[in-house]
């Protein structure tokens, strides 16, 4: 099977007409003006302005230092409900907003609310206890003990506060980076049991739905329709697409030291709509993968029968991926990112990969509309052992007449191939250029500054991470 998969590499490589500078048709639908990320975020903060409003028409006055920090309390609380549902929301996978924002952004902007969310429960919870003592005459531990036990749904929302700020501890960087991926995913979902218990709470005491039955009837259809979204999008769709592609693994390759293709058929697949740059959420039905679905990224071009990922070992469930067995069937979400060539804007193109981020930067090398001349590929690896695809890469190059550069040195310094001065060398018109950038998060950032002190603009730079 392995020299059979072999066989069928060069196929992956190109197209069937062989003319130079000749590429596969490639679909480039328009993003929709709904999900495109400025308009997104418009929507976040149009909704942020509404539970202002909601909290100012039900506060005919403040009066008094108690009063201030109450309603302080009130305010945060309000928008801490608020951006918890929008949190839940930018991951619950949906297609357009994967497709339009991008699932890098969407990630960066999950990772951005959850540390909003955190911070207004905490103030929320303070300002409250503080405001209620100082109105009571009492101290902020006699309030909180009167509070949890004497509230209707307090001790929940206690629960829950507590839950939030445990994921949000987990989900720091610092904390993050010493967890497996599957542990810090599994944990990630106790959000969902904190959103469970604090809903009624919500509802039980706040002031501004106790007397508005209309402000009950939109908040809880703000979760519900979250809710909805959620099971639809990360488990009801996944199973209809598995009962409908019945996908599973045909072979496996390796191409370095623990670095391992799995070829994976399936019924129906040009259904998918998957695009060169697109990744899927994939998950292995045997006993020791079918715990956990983790991204990867297609590593060449859609076939109408056969998807290719490639995965290097990095953690519990990409390092076991070399032993999965060939027919075991898969489970796959997606296709997700936007991270296609519908984000370009240039005709010429710069494509810069390090390591295992060759994998969705080489779909787009085989598959970018151009000229000879009109996309380059820069990939950067430690050393020429690591180098992944190499005859691939160099057969879509002469095929297509796009240029290859094949970098080793280390990270860092004058001798850096990545740095400023090298780049420019090498790429005299780097300006005018979009760029594709995909490798580990350091690798990505001082790319990114290199590149816009060559004067690359930043809407330029299109870029995918591992970080999701």
């Amino acid at each position: 099977m392995a020299e059979t998969l072999r066989a069928l590499a060069p196929s992956l490589s190109g197209p069937a007409d062989r003319r130079r500078g000749s590429v596969p048709a490639t679909r480039r639908s328009p993003t929709p003006l709904s999900t495109r990320p400025n308009v997104v975020l418009f929507g976040v903060a149009l909704g942020a302005v509404a539970v202002l409003l909601l909290w100012w028409r039900g506060t005919p006055y403040v009066r008094g230092m108690g009063d201030w920090l109450t309603n302080g309390g009130r305010i945060t609380g309000l928008l801490a409900g608020y951006t918890i549902g929008i949190v839940l929301l930018l991951m619950a996978r949906i297609p357009a907003f994967e497709r339009g924002v991008g699932s890098d952004r969407l990630a960066r902007w999950h990772a951005i609310g959850g540390r909003y969310a955190v911070s207004l429960v905490v103030c929320h919870v303070v300002l409250i206890v503080w405001g209620y003592a100082v109105t009571a005459h009492t101290n902020p531990v006699h309030q909180t003990v009167s509070l949890v036990s004497s509230y209707p749904d307090m001790a929940m929302a206690t629960v829950a506060a507590g839950l939030l700020v445990f994921v949000g501890a987990v989900s720091a960087r610092a904390a993050r980076r010493r967890l497996k991926y599957e542990t810090w995913h599994y944990l990630h979902l106790y959000t969902y049991i904190a959103v469970s218990l604090s809903f009624s709470h919500q509802l039980a005491t706040g002031a501004q739905f106790i007397s508005n039955p209309l402000a009950r009837v939109g908040w809880s259809s703000f979760y519900i329709v979250i809710g909805a979204l959620l099971v639809w999008h990360r488990l009801l769709s996944p199973i209809r697409s598995a009962w409908r592609h019945r996908m599973r693994v045909v072979g496996l390759t390796t191409e370095a030291p623990g670095v391992v293709s799995v070829y994976i058929s399936g019924e129906h697949l040009d259904e998918l709509e998957a695009q060169p740059g697109q990744f899927f959420r994939w998950r292995f039905l045997s006993r020791e993968h079918c715990w956990a679905a983790n991204p990867y990224s297609l590593s060449a071009a859609p076939r109408p029968a056969l998807l290719r990922i490639t995965v290097k070992a990095l953690g519990d469930h990409s390092g076991d991926l070399a032993g999965v067995r060939v027919g075991t069937k898969v489970l796959a979400e997606g296709p997700y990112g936007g991270f296609t060539a519908a984000r370009r804007k240039r005709r010429k193109v710069l494509l810069i990969a390090a390591g295992v981020g060759i994998t969705p930067i080489r779909t787009l090398f085989e598959t970018l509309p151009g000229a000879p001349g009109d996309i380059t590929l820069l990939y950067r690896v430690s050393s020429s052992e690591n180098v992944l695809f190499q005859d691939e890469l160099e057969a879509i190059a002469d095929n297509r007449g796009h240029r290859l550069y094949l970098l080793s040195g280390p990270r860092g310094g004058s001798g850096d191939p990545l740095s400023a001065g090298r780049l420019v060398n090498a790429i005299p018109d780097v300006r005018q250029h979009d760029v594709y950038l995909c490798g580990p998060p350091a690798m990505t950032e001082a790319t990114i500054r290199t590149l816009r002190r060559c004067g690359v603009s930043r809407r330029r730079i299109h870029r995918e991470s591992f970080e999701l």
